[in-house]
């Protein structure tokens, strides 16, 4: 494998330097994703059991002991319960649109590796085309092995550039669905803790 990228030439370097750049941000949102995703379910059972027990500030100390995306948008909304139900609506809407922005941060880094990737892989085969051309125009000679030593070699910038698009691309499909999910379950959530605030906003005073 080094021998090939030693043989790919000039433009492999680059293509190496994209390729550890996204899978820096692979592992980075894998990290970040990974702890994003909380038990939707159990997390509503306590949120409701809280306001049942303690009222507003015992489910916002609820929010603030667990992670991710769906306990802060919750917090957010509670922190505004003392205006009214909608207040608490547009406060989790603005959360919300600031989560969704920090779970796809980085994903369009991704997408430009996928796309410069096999761009560099293309230039770098042209440009080896051209010296092996300029090899079979020097030597006179149009040999099999030099043309076919000289084309192989061109297309290796090619193949690299290609897998290297293909692995990162694999990664940013699985990011998107990944945030797809995330996102359905905070509208899912959102929702419902809406409706046990609607239920339970006598009690609780809400907009007093």
């Amino acid at each position: 494998m080094i021998e090939y990228f030693l043989k790919g030439g000039i433009f492999m370097y680059p293509i190496l330097f994209f390729f550890i750049f996204g899978l820096a941000i692979v592992i980075e949102r894998f990290w970040t994703l990974t702890r994003a995703s909380v038990n939707t379910r159990k997390f509503m059972e306590r949120i409701k059991a809280a306001l049942d027990e303690g009222g507003i500030q015992k489910a916002q100390e609820v929010c603030e002991e667990t992670r991710g995306p769906i306990a802060s948008i919750f917090h957010a909304g509670l922190m505004r319960s003392n205006k009214g139900i909608d207040q608490v609506e547009k406060a989790i809407m603005n959360a919300g649109s600031i989560e969704m922005a920090f779970l796809e941060k980085g994903l369009i880094w991704l997408a430009t590796v996928i796309s410069i990737a096999p761009m560099l892989g293309f230039t770098g085969t042209v440009q080896g085309m051209v010296v092996a051309f300029n090899a079979i125009a020097a030597a006179n000679n149009i040999s099999p092995a030099i043309v076919a030593t000289g084309i192989g070699v061109a297309l290796l910038t090619t193949l690299f550039g290609l897998v290297v698009a293909i692995i990162i691309q694999f990664f940013h499909n699985y990011f998107i669905s990944r945030i797809d999910h995330i996102i359905i379950e905070m509208e899912e959530s959102s929702t419902e803790f809406i409706d046990a605030l609607v239920e339970r906003e006598e009690k609780l005073g809400l907009g007093k």
